[in-house]
């Protein structure tokens, strides 16, 4: 039977398909370490108490009714703080609008600039955005980004495609490599987007540029930058993505918030009350009155950004030794984020049974069946089926399970020739 142009061409979620696999073998009792996806087992690393608490009292006092559209007053005027004092930003709560977590907030950006056949210009690899595009009828342009630069697009990159283009999508640290923009890299871009709005006159569609800071957070050595802190003027030009759910270990709270030109926020507000992506009224009360203290903010994120950390040093260092063993692999030192970057040169190779490795994702659900341990191919960040890298999430597994997990990962490498 007949469904939409859009329903019929959709493609699903690749981790999805991914995770059911594991999901299925785990249930016949198959011990499976899966680093697939980009969330957080809470029994590992819950939530904070004081923002459980929080929760448990706005439930208490009957906070269950409807928020206003654009987020409670309370929460973006904390917010409008919180940026202000953490990174210099000056919004008014009115240029704030919150959501149920991130993902509201990137599709309205889509739908509030992108008209169809509107060139939208992203990296990869990176989430979502190949999907975003597609929703919104964006003639999508690929920038194919290098292990060089830690698979992030430079200005050199990105410069033969801005001409006509309306919105440039990125993400620092960047889902799925942990990596991270130096401030010479974001500098570059910052000056090629106000040099190409220069050139355009004042009825046509400015080139805005998505920021997805989501994990700003969640850095190690390096420092997060930012382009409105790098280049004031880009403040007329950028919509921020942002919000709780991986700083505070809460990605089921569903708390996000977007901050950026007031006229653009207010249309991403006013679309998405036809959506009703609201976040729940008792979570963004807690939220506000656990950001209130910015000690709590801090003192939590530094215990769980060190855990993460240590969680990514002993998969960097164990993936590592497998390279001096002789073993076809490389990573990427983990910047920031849960993720870590990793190369299996092992597309081609023939498994135990006689059949070829033919593509990222036939060495996925190999891994998964031979050594349990399950991972994500970067052909789920709209890179090619050929490519030999992946992502491993940290989030969802104890350092305990990580050490115990590399032999496997050893053993069944091992049995490819």
């Amino acid at each position: 039977m007949k469904i939409s142009h859009l329903a019929q061409n959709l493609v699903g979620s690749e981790i999805v398909k991914i995770g059911n696999e594991v999901n299925d073998m785990k249930a016949k009792g198959a011990e499976i370490a899966n680093l697939t996806i980009g969330d957080l087992n809470s029994n590992i690393y819950p939530i904070p108490m004081g923002l459980k608490e929080e929760i448990q009292q706005a439930y208490h006092n009957n906070m269950t009714n409807y928020p206003p559209a654009n987020g409670l007053l309370g929460l973006r005027t904390v917010v409008s703080k919180d940026l202000k004092n953490r990174w210099g930003l000056d919004y008014n709560p009115e240029d704030i609008l919150v959501t149920a977590g991130s993902r509201p907030l990137i599709y309205a950006v889509f739908k509030t600039i992108v008209d169809k056949g509107d060139k939208v210009i992203y990296p990869i690899p990176s989430w979502n955005n190949n999907h975003y595009a597609y929703l919104t009828s964006a003639q999508a342009v690929e920038v194919e980004a290098t292990p060089e630069n830690n698979f992030l697009p430079t200005a050199a990159d990105l410069r033969p495609h801005v001409a006509g283009a309306v919105l440039v999508a990125l993400c620092s640290p960047l889902n799925p490599t942990g990596t991270m923009f130096t401030k010479e890299q974001l500098s570059e871009i910052c000056e090629l987007i106000l040099e190409e709005n220069k050139k355009r006159g004042a009825d046509e569609k400015p080139l805005y540029l998505m920021y997805d800071q989501i994990y700003s957070n969640l850095t190690f050595e390096s420092e997060h930058f930012n382009p409105v802190s790098l280049f004031p003027e880009m403040k007329q030009y950028t919509i921020y993505i942002d919000g709780i759910s991986k700083c505070l270990a809460a990605t089921g709270v569903r708390v996000g918030w977007g901050f950026g030109p007031n006229h653009i926020i207010n249309k991403m507000a006013a679309l998405l009350t036809h959506v009703g992506a609201w976040s729940p009224k008792p979570e963004q009360e807690a939220t506000a009155r656990f950001y209130a203290n910015p000690a709590n903010v801090d003192d939590f994120v530094t215990d769980f950004k060190g855990k993460l950390q240590d969680s990514l040093k002993v998969l960097h260092q164990g993936i590592q030794e497998l390279k001096h063993k002789g073993l076809p692999l490389e990573s990427i030192q983990p910047m920031g984020a849960l993720y870590l970057t990793i190369k299996l040169d092992f597309i081609g190779k023939i498994k135990p049974d006689g059949t070829k490795i033919e593509s990222s994702l036939d060495l996925v659900f190999y891994l998964i069946q031979e050594g349990g341990v399950a991972l994500v191919a970067f052909s789920a960040f709209g890179c090619e089926a050929s490519e030999p890298w992946f992502r491993a999430s940290v989030g969802g597994l104890s350092l305990e399970e990580i050490r115990m997990m590399l032999p496997r990962l050893e053993q069944a490498l091992n049995k490819l020739v």
